[in-house]
Order: structure tokens, then C-alpha cells, then sequence
């Protein structure tokens, strides 16, 4: 698909938040130009193997692939993960229990930095992205991350100032 690129942009890094991350190793670590790419840096979970990335656009957005890449860690890659969109108070209960939009079980292969197609026309109209690692590779006591990288097209924007209300024009 033409016009697909990475959505870092339009990451609403302010509301970013990661529920069960180390402090010392926050979101930032794996989400963040400059720091996703230094392997010195990840994120990691603390006190078990889960984490709920919540991920805001500051846009509408379209998404086509994610790359989650956790190569090297010793079994501590996320092996399941759930996808949910537009769910930005969405809690561990649900994330586990709730239908996704789209799941994956991950390979070491794809936590090496391959690409995951996502199905296009669910990930539609997105303001937000709820990553749920559900465990790890290894069953290891934490999951750790190194990048996290997501892929597609920006929405159209739109001014609510610029909607006229209906019939405006006519009565001209």
C-alpha cells in the first residue's frame, strides 16, 4: 500500500501510558525516536509478565503494520499480544477477557523486527491503540521491548469551525 508510514508523528506522547512498567524502564524506551533504536534501552514490565500499552493519536489515524521488537532478551520477548482501538481506559480484566480487533502469538522471528500485517479495514478511524502483552516467550517473571513501531496513514483532519450549520448557505 502506497503511503503507509511510520505514525510517530501523530503519538500523543503525553497521554502515552503503559500499565506495569518498571520506572526504570518506561514506554519512552521503546516508543521514542532515538531512544526505540538504542538496544541499551527497553521497556519492561514489573511485577509480572503483562503490560497494557495505551498509545493516543493526536489525529485520527490509519493503521497497516506494527513492529514489536524484543530480540536477544532471553525469552522475555511478549509472545501473545491483543490489539483493541479506540479503548483508552481499557483495563487488564477486559484486555484479557474482551473480543480484540486483532491478535497475534509472536514469533522469534518477528521479534527480531519484522512487520505484523494488520487487517487494514479494522484499524480505521483510530485515536487510539491498546496493546495488551498477555506473556512472554519464556514464561519469564518480566517482558521486555525494545521498539514498538507503528505503521499507516495519517486521517484526514477537520476543523469543527469550518462545518457550516445545515442551510446555512441556502438562506444567502
Amino acid at each position: 500500500m502506497s503511503g503507509q508510514a511510520d505514525l510517530l508523528e501523530y503519538i500523543d506522547f503525553r497521554s502515552v501510558e503503559c500499565l506495569n512498567q518498571q520506572p526504570a524502564h518506561p514506554i519512552g524506551n521503546a516508543l521514542k525516536q532515538g531512544y526505540r533504536d538504542d538496544q541499551g534501552l527497553y521497556l519492561e514490565s514489573d511485577t509480572d509478565e503483562q503490560m497494557l500499552i495505551h498509545i493516543p493519536f493526536n489525529q485520527a489515524v490509519k493503521l497497516n503494520s506494527l513492529v514489536i521488537k524484543s530480540s536477544g532478551t532471553e525469552g522475555r520477548g511478549p509472545r501473545s499480544i491483543r490489539l483493541f482501538k479506540n479503548t483508552p481506559s481499557i483495563g487488564f480484566g477486559e484486555a484479557e477477557n474482551a473480543p480484540a480487533v486483532q491478535e497475534f502469538e509472536l514469533t522469534e522471528k518477528e521479534l527480531e523486527g519484522e512487520a505484523l500485517t494488520l487487517r487494514f479495514v479494522k484499524f480505521q478511524s483510530l485515536t487510539s491503540l491498546s496493546i495488551f502483552v498477555a506473556n512472554n516467550q519464556g514464561d519469564e517473571e518480566n517482558t521486555r521491548i525494545q521498539k514498538i513501531a507503528i505503521f499507516g496513514q495519517s486521517g484526514e483532519t477537520m476543523n469543527v469551525a469550518d462545518i457550516k450549520k445545515a442551510g446555512e448557505e441556502e438562506k444567502k
